[in-house]
């Protein structure tokens, strides 16, 4: 299953934290810019960066995104996990 999604949405899962701090051990990032009058994303790319870290309150945050996203979609996962162990070769099935 494929479900495509927005920056948005993968943002506010606290998901683009957790991401970054592994890429800042590379000297990258995925850098969002948000166009702040109309408050949408302007643009999202890849980039090398010389800082390494968060504040401390944006890992909280993080963490607390993370966790009601895994509270509202646990059944969901699971099930994607299920899915999986009756195709272990992601074959494309019809349904």
């Amino acid at each position: 299953m494929i479900a495509k999604k927005t920056w948005s949405e993968f943002s506010n899962t606290g998901l683009l934290l957790f991401i970054n701090q592994i890429l800042h051990l590379f000297g990258w990032s995925i850098c969002i810019e948000i166009d702040r009058q109309k408050k949408q994303i302007k643009s999202v790319f890849p980039a090398r960066v010389s800082f390494r870290g968060f504040k401390t309150s944006d890992v909280h945050e993080a963490y607390k995104k993370a966790t009601y996203y895994l509270l509202e979609n646990s059944s969901r996962l699971l099930m994607d996990f299920s899915d999986n162990l009756e195709n272990p070769n992601n074959e494309i099935r019809e349904k």
